[in-house]
C-alpha cells in the first residue's frame, strides 16, 4: 500500500513540474505576442507595459490557462481507465 501511495505522490510532483512547466511557457508565448502587437502597432496614450499587463491580466481569465489543468486529468483518467479494463477482465 506505501508503494501505491508513493506512486501517486511522484506522479502528482512529475505532472506538477510539467503544468508549471507549461503554464510560464504559454505565458511567455502570450507575452511576447502582445509586445509584437505593440511595436507593429502602439496605442496612443497607452505605455508597452501597459498595454502587455493588461494583455496578460486578460490572458489569466481566459480559457488557455484552465485547459492546462487537463494536465492533471487525463493523465489520471487513462491510469483508472487501464486499471478498470484490467480488474473487469
Amino acid at each position: 500500500m506505501i508503494t501505491f501511495f508513493k506512486l501517486v505522490f511522484f506522479g502528482l510532483v512529475g505532472l506538477s513540474v510539467i503544468y508549471l512547466s507549461l503554464s510560464v511557457y504559454s505565458a511567455s508565448l502570450r507575452r511576447e505576442r502582445l509586445e509584437k502587437v505593440y511595436d507593429a502597432n502602439p496605442v496612443p496614450g497607452q505605455s508597452r507595459d501597459d498595454y502587455v499587463e493588461a494583455g496578460m491580466a486578460a490572458y489569466r481569465t481566459s480559457l488557455r490557462p484552465k485547459l492546462l489543468l487537463l494536465v492533471y486529468v487525463v493523465p489520471v483518467a487513462i491510469w483508472g481507465g487501464i486499471v478498470y479494463v484490467i480488474n473487469t477482465n
